[in-house]
C-alpha cells in the first residue's frame, strides 16, 4: 500500500462549515471511496484552515480515476470546491499538494531488524 499525505487550504470564513460537512459525509460517497481504493482515509484541520489529508491506496492514480468515474464524486467535488483557496480549475481531490514522506516508523524498524539478522 502506498501512503499518501496531502494539504489544502480551507477558506478562513468556511472552516466551521467545512468541518460540519465532514461530520456527515454522504453514505454513497463513503462507499465509493472505499470501493475505489481510498483506505485508512483521515482529514485533519488546523484552526487557520490548513487541511492535511492521509490515506493508503494500492495506486493513487487508480484511486483518483476510480472516483472520477463516479457520479457521486462529481457532485461532492462541485460542492466542496468553494471551500478551498487556490484550486484554480482543479477539483479538491486532484488539486491538492502532495507531501513527501520522509519517515515511517514501521519501515525503519523493519529495516533495522533485517540488518540485525544479516549481521
Amino acid at each position: 500500500m502506498r501512503r499518501v499525505c496531502f494539504q489544502l487550504q480551507v477558506k478562513s470564513d468556511r472552516i466551521e462549515e467545512y468541518a460540519d460537512r465532514h461530520r456527515a459525509v454522504w453514505p454513497e460517497m463513503l462507499e465509493a471511496l472505499a470501493a475505489t481504493g481510498w483506505h485508512n482515509y483521515s482529514l485533519f484541520l488546523r484552526e487557520d484552515g490548513l487541511l492535511i489529508g492521509y490515506f493508503e491506496t494500492p495506486s493513487l492514480e487508480e484511486a483518483q480515476a476510480g472516483m472520477a468515474a463516479t457520479e457521486v464524486n462529481a457532485r461532492w467535488q462541485a460542492e466542496m470546491a468553494e471551500f478551498f483557496e487556490e484550486l484554480g480549475e482543479a477539483r479538491p481531490d486532484t488539486g491538492f499538494v502532495q507531501l513527501q514522506e520522509v519517515f515511517h516508523l514501521e519501515d525503519q524498524l523493519a529495516a533495522a531488524h533485517e540488518k540485525q539478522w544479516n549481521e
